[in-house]
């Protein structure tokens, strides 16, 4: 049924990254602004929160247990267990930017970007991390990049320019390098929203959380609107598939620069949502590499 239901009144003023971990039964994501990595295990509804010591902005299950987090100063290793933060492979990013979407695709590879902290306005930078650990820049120019999603096959990137309110496909080769870029879909034309994070489904369909419109739309490969699901909170900002057969699609929020009458309108932004789409999710592997020192 297309109605999102609030699953984890959160709280989050930037809800991001959500990832489900099969082997926990666990949906992780981020609080960025709040430094918070959040938890939800939908088998018994119960939940929980471990406070982090710097900006998160993406989590990816390990193969060796936990999670690899993307952080403002490096990426790290997160033992869920002891919630113990480890920095593995410290980087040092130009003032003023933080790190912001990413994700694992289906060869084990780690893609995440970063931004300008002050709305985007000088470029970020995307990177992938392979399998040996070791990190690369992989596309520069992007002012917000987002969605940083793979498609069935492995051989497609999704990326958004939330910026410029661009979405593209960009084929990927064996290495991992990528090849020119095709426009997927534009919101330009639209009064108002944007790009943000996306999940992929086993059909080849991309779910996209739009900021500022109040909405999740799914497009079909060939970049047309399928479906358009109402949201009740002007900023969803991510999905993920998760849960038993990854056949339920959870949304984050945020609450960020949202004016205290805005909030009144929308006491939930910045909580966790779920729904049931219908169609399972694209499994991803988990992240199998050890991280190589800077």
């Amino acid at each position: 049924m297309d109605e999102l239901r609030c699953v984890v009144e959160s709280g989050d003023y930037l809800g991001e990254g959500p990832a489900w971990s099969a082997s926990e039964g666990r949906l992780y994501w981020l609080d960025i602004q709040g430094r918070r990595l959040n938890w939800f295990a939908p088998a018994d509804g119960a939940t929980g929160r471990f406070e982090l010591p710097v900006r998160a902005s993406v989590a990816a299950p390990r193969a060796q247990g936990g999670l690899v987090l993307v952080t403002e100063v490096g990426l790290a290793s997160f033992d869920t267990n002891a919630g113990r933060f480890e920095l593995r492979q410290p980087m040092a990013f130009e003032p003023g930017f933080r790190t912001n979407d990413g994700k694992v695709d289906l060869a084990g590879r780690l893609w995440w970007s970063t931004m300008d902290d002050d709305g985007g306005k000088r470029p970020g930078v995307l990177y992938r991390t392979d399998p040996d650990g070791r990190t690369h820049l992989a596309l520069r120019g992007l002012h917000i990049a987002n969605t940083v999603s793979c498609g069935p096959g492995g051989r497609t990137v999704y990326i958004a320019d939330s910026a410029l309110r661009t979405l593209w496909t960009f084929p990927v080769e064996a290495d991992g390098s990528l090849g020119e870029r095709r426009r997927f879909a534009s919101l330009q034309a639209e009064p108002t929203g944007t790009f943000d994070g996306s999940a992929v489904d086993r059909e080849g369909f991309l779910w996209n959380a739009q900021w500022g419109a109040w909405r999740i739309v799914r497009y079909a490969p060939d970049g047309r609107v399928d479906r358009i699901v109402e949201a009740p909170v002007q900023q969803p900002s991510s999905c993920a598939f998760g849960g038993p057969e990854l056949a339920t699609l959870f949304v984050t929020s945020a609450r960020e620069n949202l004016s205290d009458e805005a909030l009144a309108r929308q006491p939930q932004a910045g909580h966790l949502f779920a729904f049931d789409p219908g169609v399972c999710g694209l499994p991803l592997p988990e992240f199998a590499g050890e991280l190589a020192p800077g």
